[in-house]
Formats: structure tokens, C-alpha cells, sequence
């Protein structure tokens, strides 16, 4: 079992940034080889894939709408996976999400259904 904690989101203006933590716990991400991915979800709307990245973090994956803006990396040591946000938009307004997908390590996937293991959420409110 891997158990996921996000942290990191709150209230910014358009413009701004933020750093999404995502902790990982119980499997340590040294014996468990998982690729692991962002979505959000904005309100009214369905959860979007915004990024990924390989289990070493060799590759990584961004939605169009984000790519250039977001950074996603991650530090196995810590088993902690990061989200940073820059030049936020209102419409990045949403719940993040981090999750984990175990059935890869050398690629990444944008598709939710293939991520076994998903955290709680942290809102991020960008106001304009």
C-alpha cells in the first residue's frame, strides 16, 4: 500500500506561484518503482491529467494548457513528488491531485485509470 499527502496549495493572485508537495508513505519509492502523475479537477468540471513523470524522472509529461508554466519533479530519497505552478491562471483554479501508477517506471501515463494510488487533493485558488 503507498499512501499519498498533498500540501502546498491555497490562495495566490493570477501571476503568482505555488509548490505542490506530494509525500508518499508506507512504500518507499526506491523498492516501488512508480511513475506518478498530477490532475486537478475545477469546479463543474472532470478531473484533468496536468503532468507526469518517470520513476527516475528521466521523462517528463505536461498537459498543453500547463506545459511552460508547470514544473514537475521529484526526489525518490524523500519519496516526494513536486508540482510547481508559475504564472498562474484563474482557470488553474482546482483540487490537485497526485496519485501513483505502479505498473510503470520508464514511461508515464496522462490516462487517471492507470494510477493505482491517489491522494486526498489540495486546493489551489487563483484569483484574478
Amino acid at each position: 500500500q503507498v499512501q499519498l499527502v498533498e500540501s502546498g496549495g491555497g490562495l495566490v493572485q493570477a501571476g503568482g506561484s505555488l509548490r505542490l508537495s506530494c509525500a508518499a508513505s508506507g512504500r518507499t519509492f526506491s523498492d516501488y518503482g512508480a511513475a506518478m502523475g498530477w490532475f486537478r479537477q475545477a469546479p463543474g468540471k472532470e478531473r484533468e491529467f496536468v503532468s507526469a513523470i518517470t520513476w527516475r524522472g528521466g521523462s517528463t509529461y505536461y498537459a498543453a494548457s500547463v506545459k511552460g508554466r508547470f514544473t514537475i519533479s521529484r526526489d525518490n530519497a524523500k519519496n516526494t513528488v513536486f508540482l510547481q505552478l508559475n504564472s498562474l491562471k484563474p482557470e488553474d483554479t482546482a483540487v490537485y491531485y497526485c496519485a501513483a501508477d505502479g505498473s510503470r517506471t520508464i514511461s508515464a501515463s496522462p490516462k487517471e485509470e492507470d494510477y493505482n494510488y491517489w491522494g486526498q487533493g489540495t486546493r489551489v485558488t487563483v484569483s484574478s
